[in-house]
């Protein structure tokens, strides 16, 4: 569905990705990990043509970008992660508009509309103004609006950021189901256990180039599945290991309190680049 290739993005003297290249499935959730400045952002930049690659390969289930980007545009939905609605209009204005925008005929327009209300839990606010909404609702508003056109990919950059974290397991469970519907997602995201959650495979980026990709249960065995921690004057300490056993003889050893556990996507991040996911 997704084909990137040794993609490359300079400004001026500074490269934002370098070198990437992964394919993506349809009907996959894929995850973009990275601190600020790795390269997320600007890849989903790239992949709906808001700017062009410096070098490199993309194509979207078949069509090449540039070159295809009109062939493109139709199969692709995007969601920012900036609100950019109108609040002066009501819900169903705005998804309305957005058909109009789009050249959608009227008679799939009043299909879809009342179809992606519901999907999104969101028809009984059809008529309520958008300045009435909830982060949370607004969020959806946005989902909803970017799959009016019936797109093939989804593009989701930080879809749940600032919401809290009962209305962002709502968003979840509405994302899982896209991808039961078959719809490719791309998110990016600085919420570990989202990408934990959500997706089949991620992505970690770092500077700009990609350090890891697999599913999270696969990095987090290639890493060690268990955890042993503990505090000294310099801070956390962590030693990971393959089986509880070994964890539990080696935390044995230790004089000071220590903790055995799972290892998460976070572990990985942190193990390989040496920082948080959040700077």
């Amino acid at each position: 569905m997704i084909h990137i290739a040794n993609l490359v993005k300079r400004f001026g003297s500074r490269t934002a990705v370098d070198g990437v290249s992964l394919d993506i499935s349809q009907g996959e959730i894929f995850g973009l990990l990275g601190p600020n400045g790795a390269g997320k952002t600007t890849m989903i930049r790239m992949l709906t043509m808001l700017t062009r690659p410096t070098a490199g390969t993309l194509s979207i289930q078949g069509w090449q970008l540039p070159q295809d980007e009109q062939k493109v545009k139709p199969v692709i939905g995007i969601v920012s992660q900036h609100f950019n609605l109108d609040a002066d209009l009501t819900v169903r204005e705005n998804l309305e508009l957005h058909g109009r925008l789009q050249h959608i005929p009227l008679p799939q327009r009043a299909r879809r509309i009342p179809e992606l209300l519901e999907y999104v839990e969101l028809t009984e606010r059809a008529n309520d103004k958008v300045q009435a909404l909830s982060g949370g609702m607004k969020r959806r508003l946005m989902i909803a609006r970017a799959l009016l056109h019936e797109p093939k990919v989804l593009f989701l950059d930080e879809p749940t950021v600032g919401l809290d974290p009962q209305v962002r397991r709502r968003l979840w469970d509405l994302i899982r189901r896209m991808a039961h519907d078959k719809l490719t997602v791309m998110l990016t995201t600085h919420y570990i256990e989202e990408a934990e959650f959500l997706c089949g495979r991620v992505a970690i980026l770092e500077k700009g180039s990609m350090i890891a990709l697999d599913s999270p249960a696969a990095l987090c065995e290639r890493l060690g599945v268990y955890v042993v921690e503990w505090s000294m004057d310099e801070g956390r300490q962590t030693k990971f290991f393959h089986s509880r056993e070994e964890a539990a003889a080696f935390a044995g050893t230790l004089t000071m309190t220590t903790t055995i556990r799972r290892s998460n996507l976070e572990d990985v991040f942190v193990e390989l680049t040496g920082r948080k996911v959040v700077d």
